[in-house]
């Protein structure tokens, strides 16, 4: 286990993240579920959680804002942690089935964070049937992405059930740094002077490259601009109205689900048709919500997707978030499943490529000046009429464990940000281990929806 590098302040997009949490529907807290084959040692356990918050700073910090709000939001060390807060051990109703899980975890989702404490718990769940444990990961989404998330969560893990002694480190604790408000006024001030300073000389210099541009190709370099125009004002449009017509409904009641899918079996399908896996996955969730929608006698052509495409690059900190939440429509009434993951690369593919992809940070930035009851309404607006989200996170390929005990699969219920569901995918050991996160007013009938899932997933799978 190695020391984890994490940035003193947020970013301006995870500034907006936090500050967008006036309005609860926009809460961005992350229940994760590892499933066990055993109960793990509950010393072990301790032990291992107390040296990762050593080695990572977030789990022992606290978040706090600038007086004014001058500057972004600042990581400080909690004086008061204490980990019994943050780590906690129940026992499963009988008869302990995963349902019961699935109830503990609902009830997490729907929970927000003290924003005087450290933004993570992390609950053991014994007592399931055939001796099973499941450990519940609770994280603000402010901490950490998908992807760092896993890379954080894989530093507490083992490649072994019972590893060598001394194959874990102990922790060289530096103190971390406690900051005020008030402290923090002068060195806001000068993060927002450097920050102008920048931007001035980067206008500068793209402003002599844009002028040799312009000289050289003036009719290319215009089309340039006015797509990047475009693009930034299609991504800034409220849509505040869904597309689907019975998944309208926006609360913070919660509804939970999973399900499984062969690895190798999703990969092979998008290959036979020329896509990848996510255009697969994608493709999958597209076709069950079809069939949920004409079960309800309300077909549709296109939903509004949200998808988190990311711009996490090597070196970037496992702190704070790497990735542009995209909205775009997606086809739905494509009935055949290869033309299906065609249709929906070709919009994927097409976002990826959108010049606003890269300036959500500047965005960000634009939009954190703003009076917080303005940002929230703006960016509230641009969310709520999404219909759902999907992502797609790389997890284990190879069996790994915690204290002693072996990890089967993992769920993610990520925020819906103002969607009606998030189908979360993480990949564990050739298994696509997929979360339902729902707003179980929006989508009143979650078992139906699970069918239809099922059976849209089955026409992809049927490709392979």
């Amino acid at each position: 286990m190695t020391e984890a590098r994490f940035e003193d302040h947020m970013s301006d997009a995870d500034a907006l993240m936090w500050n967008i949490e006036k309005d609860p529907l926009l809460r961005s807290t992350i229940v994760a579920v590892l499933t066990l084959d055993r109960s793990p040692s509950w010393s072990m356990l301790r032990d291992r959680v107390e040296r990762s918050t050593w080695f990572i700073p977030r789990m022992r910090q606290r978040v706090v804002t600038p007086l004014l709000r001058l500057g972004p939001p600042h990581w400080s060390a909690d004086p008061n942690f204490d980990l019994s807060y943050h780590l906690h051990r129940v026992r499963a109703p009988i008869p302990g089935d995963f349902d019961d899980v699935l109830e503990l975890a609902r009830t997490a989702t729907m929970a927000g964070f003290d924003r005087a404490r450290p933004l993570w718990e992390f609950t053991l769940i014994e007592g399931l049937q055939g001796g099973r444990a499941a450990l519940m990961v609770k994280v603000h989404h402010s901490m950490t992405d998908g992807i760092g998330g896993l890379k954080i969560l894989m530093m507490m893990l083992d490649l072994e059930r019972e590893p060598a002694a001394g194959a874990t480190p102990e922790p060289d604790p530096e103190p971390l740094e406690t900051v005020t408000p008030m402290s923090l006024v002068l060195p806001a001030l000068s993060h927002r002077r450097r920050r102008v300073a920048g931007i001035a000389r980067r206008a500068v210099t793209d402003g002599r490259r844009g002028v040799g541009r312009v000289l050289a190709d003036p009719v290319g370099t215009t089309a340039n601009a006015v797509r990047v125009v475009r693009s930034v004002a299609e991504y800034l449009a409220p849509a505040t109205t869904p597309r689907s017509p019975i998944m309208r409904e926006r609360t913070l009641s919660r509804g939970l689900a999973t399900f499984d899918v062969p690895l190798d079996q999703l990969k092979a399908a998008a290959k036979s048709c020329g896509g990848s896996l996510n255009d697969a996955f994608v493709a999958g969730i597209v076709g069950g919500l079809a069939r949920y929608h004409e079960l309800h006698g309300e077909p549709v052509d296109d939903l509004r997707m949200v998808m988190p495409i990311s711009v996490r690059v090597e070196g970037d900190s496992l702190g704070g978030n790497h990735f542009t939440p995209a909205r775009f429509l997606v086809p739905v009434a494509v009935k055949d499943p290869a033309e299906r993951i065609t249709a929906v690369g070709e919009r994927c593919r097409w976002i990826r490529d959108e010049p606003a992809v890269s300036l959500t940070d500047p965005l960000a930035a634009i939009l954190n000046q703003l009076p917080t009851a303005l940002t929230t309404s703006f960016f509230g607006a641009m969310l709520k009429g999404g219909d759902f989200v999907a992502s797609n996170i790389p997890g284990a390929p190879v069996p790994v464990y915690l204290a002693g005990a072996k990890l089967d699969a993992m769920y993610a219920f990520s925020p819906l940000s103002g969607t009606a569901a998030n189908v979360t995918l993480v990949s564990h050991c050739g298994t696509c281990c997929i979360g339902v996160n729902t707003d179980s007013v929006a989508i009143p009938d979650l078992d139906q929806l699970m069918g239809d899932l099922d059976a849209g997933f089955a026409e992809i799978l049927a490709l392979a």
